[in-house]
């Protein structure tokens, strides 16, 4: 959530496939290729981040500009030009196009989830209503019969790309329950499938895709905050008065309990994610997931469940500053909205600036508030956690390879953020 996603790579399951796209805060499906530019190609000074942009240039556009807006950072023109100008005709958005005076024609694969990204970037830095209300008007058009989306259009739909396309649709104004689709389906009852019943290592989780599981608590971190009708950008929400018990649930603001139940639980013991070696790799041992630990506390703190997000986030004011310095400006803006959410100071985070350093990875903001003035509370951090310090995060979500029509499903929706 946000997510979001969306780092270091992304290996997919599938030797044959041998690419590296998104997870995050941040990911999805991918049913056919974007175009890859030069590998030595210059970057559009407009953008963000140094890497190799050609599966997360939108998204980690869309995600610093978010991050900025909501630390009160006005981005240069440049930047949410170079945005507005990977709006294909029709109203959606590539991961990336390398030349954006060229008319998207039909090799050029659309993504759901750079799309709704997009959309919320635009919308919370405002005057951008028409081509805000285009890519809307585009994301309505791919809906499925099911009420949710995937990842690209006719891709079967999965749970971050519904809950990151409603985020989009609530930034709009639009009321996402109320959006039925050919099959008279919500975005809600799309959702709700994607929901586990409770019992078991992953009761109460929201899941990829029922045949592509997926890194669950990716898949689960977004959806509650889809199921809340919230994007990446939340504030805490009314508190919930279940706790972290996991309950029957039929209704998609229990599913949404549930989920939270199961990230609090997770991270209950350390603070922090792991994600799982991939087959095959040389060390067999997990690693701190840093970017859905993020994306675990923006989804408490929308849950209503402050108290449990307290030691994820003071373990991430502790681990994350090279992670963020390493993987450039989606890791940033994970961590100031993740901030944003808890009620921390992003200025002062286990004493880095989060603004200062996302700012420094793309073009000099028009303005940028005075930090020694007004400046927030920081919330208690302390941290009973004696941990490693902060390593590179070397993956934050993972590829499955599914046969669905012409194309593969992935999870890790937006999780590729590069430097």
């Amino acid at each position: 959530m946000t997510t979001v996603r969306r780092s270091a790579v992304a290996l997919t399951a599938s030797a044959v496939l041998g690419m590296a796209i998104a997870s995050a805060a941040a990911p999805s499906a991918i049913a056919a290729p974007s175009p890859t530019p030069p590998p030595k190609a210059a970057l559009p000074s407009g953008l963000y981040g140094t890497g190799d942009p050609t599966y997360d240039g939108v998204w980690r556009q869309s995600l610093a500009l978010l991050a900025q807006d909501t630390a009160g950072v006005k981005p240069a023109a440049k930047a949410v030009d170079w945005l507005k100008a990977q709006q294909c005709d029709g109203g959606g958005f590539s991961s990336y196009r390398a030349d954006a005076t060229k008319a998207c024609d039909a090799k050029v694969s659309l993504d759901s989830n750079a799309s709704a990204a997009a959309v919320q970037a635009l919308a919370a830095l405002g005057g951008q209503d028409a081509a805000v209300d285009k890519t809307v008007a585009w994301l309505k058009s791919v809906q499925n019969e099911d009420g949710g989306w995937g990842y690209n259009p006719g891709g079967a739909s999965d749970a971050n790309s519904t809950s990151i396309v409603i985020g989009a649709l609530a930034a709009a104004g639009e009321k996402p329950g109320e959006l039925k689709s050919k099959g008279g389906k919500t975005p809600y009852d799309s959702l709700l499938t994607f929901a586990k019943p409770c019992g078991g290592k992953d009761g109460g989780v929201f899941v990829f895709q029922e045949k592509v599981p997926g890194i669950v608590a990716d898949s689960t971190a977004a959806a509650v905050l889809g199921a809340h009708g919230k994007g990446l950008v939340v504030t805490a929400g009314a508190a919930d008065p279940k706790g972290t018990a996991c309950e029957k649930a039929t209704t998609i603001e229990g599913a949404a309990h549930n989920g939270a139940a199961y990230l609090a639980t997770a991270l209950a013991k350390t603070g922090h994610l792991v994600t799982p070696p991939m087959p095959g790799a040389e060390d067999p041992t997990e690693k701190p997931d840093y970017g859905n630990t993020a994306d675990a506390v923006v989804a408490l703190s929308a849950q209503g469940l402050p108290d449990q997000a307290k030691k994820p986030l003071a373990w991430l004011q502790k681990h994350s500053q090279a992670w963020a310095k390493e993987q450039g400006p989606a890791a940033y803006a994970q961590l100031i909205l993740a901030a944003h959410a808890a009620g921390a100071d992003p200025r002062s985070f286990g004493g880095a600036d989060l603004v200062v350093g996302l700012n420094a990875t793309g073009p000099a903001p028009e303005s940028t508030p005075d930090p020694t003035k007004d400046k927030p509370a920081e919330k208690d951090s302390s941290d009973e956690d004696s941990g490693s310090g902060a390593g590179v995060w070397w993956i934050v979500g993972a590829f499955f390879a599914a046969s669905v029509g012409a194309g593969f499903l992935f999870s890790g929706r937006k999780k590729n953020q590069q430097k």
